[in-house]
């Protein structure tokens, strides 16, 4: 088994839209092909990615990874006989030092999401499969659970708009819609928290007052002050979750905001290694019957990496449905089907081509189905599939 060809792309995948941090609108993707021969004659070339929320890394791709796993020589087969990322990830990560978990580990999971493929491709299986077969007892869903998720700020954008987003995804089949608060600085924190009130009441009005269907975003705006004004006005609505109200690092703050906000909250998507993750169920004070785990697989050194978060979170009392993962792209719901993840992100309107899953599957009673084709799929998905030809 070895790697032979590695190449690189910088994509766009901005927007003009804005959550309560940032704005969208520069920013890019890193893309690679990455081909393996297994030594019999055949071979096979994945793709992967960044998820967005972080910029492409080519400098960090350029000059240490690509060299280092373009360098790995002959790697060892898995016991099953076929590729195996793992000793790939060790080369890559050869001469690192244990920390400083931020950019590095967007590079290192695009090209752990490439080789993921390869090896998907090589087996001559959909991605699920594999990873069902290799580390779930060969069980995987028959389906997947995802949301919607949507209600950016955009200028112009009103209430109605709002409103009308969120019927166009329940139109396409989903029943869970997630939506942007947070997003109104120097405004008074009253101020904010009504306008926002004003706007979650008119999207659970649509959805005939089920607040189990909606999910409210802050991408780690809040104080605490804040988060817990927030949570008090909110959590008589039965909201599915309350996501990311605090800085993702700030512990302690997560843990007295569970003290007091009883309702699910939802974060960990900008935790980027196991450390992190295990930081997080340590010191955070989430609740392992009812929070929700976001980490992105494609963010944090990539599915090698988020095994290892698993067989962690397993050793603190936690399930893997807890499980729901950012990013809205194939990857995640290879492994959210073939791990027996809670299910995944999707995003219908915006950051195409990389957000969305193959055409040929639509979402039915807010679930998808896998695509029986080797490797992630992406060639099931004609726009992302015409970039990643490119390479």
């Amino acid at each position: 088994m070895k790697v032979t060809s590695i190449r690189q792309a910088v994509a766009p995948i901005g927007s003009a839209i804005a959550n309560a941090y940032i704005d969208f609108s520069k920013m890019t993707a890193s893309v690679v092909a990455v081909t393996v021969e297994s030594g019999d004659g055949r071979s096979a070339t994945g793709y992967g990615f960044n998820s967005n929320g972080r910029y492409a890394q080519e400098g960090l791709l350029r000059e240490r990874f690509i060299p280092r796993l373009a360098e790995s020589g002959e790697l060892p087969a898995h016991p099953d006989g076929g590729f195996d990322p793992f000793p790939a990830w060790a080369a890559m990560m050869k001469n690192e030092k244990p920390g400083g978990h931020g950019e590095r580990s967007v590079a290192v999971g695009v090209l752990d999401m490439a080789l993921w493929d390869a090896a998907a491709k090589l087996a001559g299986l959909p991605l699920w499969k594999l990873l069902a077969d290799r580390y779930n007892q060969g069980r995987a869903d028959e389906s997947a659970w995802i949301y919607a998720a949507g209600g950016y700020y955009f200028p112009g954008k009103d209430v109605e708009a709002l409103v009308e987003e969120m019927k166009r995804y329940l139109g396409l089949g989903y029943t869970v819609v997630k939506m942007k608060i947070g997003g109104s600085p120097g405004m008074p924190l009253r101020e904010a928290l009504l306008l926002d009130l004003k706007r979650i009441e008119a999207v659970l009005k649509l959805l005939d007052g089920a607040g189990h269907r909606l999910c409210v975003d802050v991408n780690g705006r809040f104080g605490l002050h804040a988060a817990l004004s927030y949570g008090n006005a909110i959590q008589g609505f039965g909201l599915r979750w309350y996501e990311e109200p605090l800085d993702p690092l700030d512990y302690a703050t997560h843990a007295t905001l569970a003290e007091h906000y009883a309702p699910p909250i939802a974060t960990g998507e900008n935790l980027f290694s196991m450390q992190d993750a295990r930081n997080l169920i340590r010191h955070g004070g989430l609740r392992p019957d009812r929070d929700v785990l976001q980490f992105d697989p494609a963010l944090s050194y990539g599915l090698v990496e988020y095994l290892r978060t698993l067989a962690m979170l397993r050793e603190h009392g936690w399930s893997p449905r807890r499980c729901v993962p950012h990013g809205g792209h194939q990857f995640a719901l290879n492994i959210a089907v073939g791990l027996g993840l809670g299910g995944n992100e999707s995003y219908p309107e915006v950051f195409a081509p990389f957000g969305g899953f193959a055409d040929s599957t639509p979402v039915e009673n807010g679930r998808i189905r896998m695509p029986d084709i080797p490797g992630i799929g992406f060639e099931a998905k004609n726009d992302l599939w015409a970039v990643l030809q490119a390479l």
